[in-house]
């Protein structure tokens, strides 16, 4: 399962607890309602759910297989935090009722599986090249959001960039991922997202996952290769949620959402990818969840 992968479906959780006070403007008392819904938004939030996943088999690949992926989502005291398949972070700075501005930073951690499985890699040229451990990524990140943006006072813009770094020995290197994301609630029931990311890997990443040696290369029959690291891939998507029951902030709700996702560079010349596999990769999730 890719970290990339599970940052969208993080944004996905995210829209299920935006502020989604739009609706109160064409309620008969708007300002109740409005007051009301942002009293609730305040309180203490925890979101439960579970999704399947359609992605590739490994980072490149162009075969694809369905998973499954859990994830809670909450906000407890205005700390915001995201557990999420092999994903896991949280913002420590709370929020403050009121302000439009949101500044963000916090821990993160990654369990990266890439190719740690030979039995779901479905190419034998790539199994051939045997499996590798699995890492341990931690880290952090820090970032800032507007409330009020474009389309309401409730929708929301914010970036970020992150950092994180193997601490388990197996890739021995570090990930930076800049992140935007716009968020904005349509009604009280349903929201709706966008987001986009580029990746910059360092070189003992690429080396782990995606060089050929010499004997890798005569037993697989893919061509020798060797990485530089640098910018790998850039991320584009977008998401939706929608209340089945209650309103966003409680109850059940269907997540879904879609990346394309673009490797460029060393990564995208490597044999994994440009032989055995292919630059656009295409993520998908569909998922139900409960907030109480």
């Amino acid at each position: 399962m890719t970290a990339k992968f599970l940052f969208g479906l993080a944004a996905a959780a995210a829209a299920t607890i935006l502020p989604t006070l739009a609706v109160a403007q064409n309620a008969p008392n708007a300002s109740a309602s409005a007051e009301a819904l942002a009293q609730e938004l305040d309180g203490d939030s925890i979101t439960v759910g579970i999704g399947a996943g359609y992605l590739p088999d490994y980072e490149g690949s162009d075969d694809y297989r369905w998973t499954p992926v859990p994830g809670v989502i909450g906000s407890v005291s205005g700390i915001n935090f995201q557990v999420l398949g092999n994903r896991a972070s949280a913002d420590l700075i709370p929020n403050t009722s009121g302000s439009s501005w949101d500044l963000q930073a916090g821990p993160l951690g990654v369990i990266n599986f890439t190719r740690t499985n030979r039995a779901s890699i479905n190419d034998p040229r790539v199994r051939a090249l045997g499996e590798r451990d699995t890492a341990i990524e931690l880290g952090g990140f820090v970032g800032i959001g507007k409330t009020g943006v474009i389309t309401s006072p409730y929708d929301r813009l914010s970036v970020s960039v992150s950092y994180r770094h193997d601490v388990s020995k197996v890739h021995r290197s570090g990930i930076w991922q800049p992140t935007i994301n716009y968020f904005t609630p349509l009604s009280t029931k349903s929201a709706v997202g966008l987001f986009g990311s580029v990746e910059r890997v360092e070189t003992r990443y690429l080396r782990t996952y995606y060089d050929i040696s010499p004997a890798q290369s005569a037993v697989s029959g893919l061509p020798v290769y060797r990485n530089k690291g640098g910018w790998n891939s850039w991320t584009a998507g977008a998401i939706g949620t929608y209340s089945l029951t209650g309103n966003l902030l409680k109850g059940f709700k269907i997540v879904g959402g879609g990346t394309y996702r673009r490797l460029i560079n060393d990564v995208a010349d490597s044999p994994l990818v440009k032989v055995a596999g292919s630059r656009n990769q295409w993520l998908g999730v569909v998922g139900l969840a409960y907030t109480f």
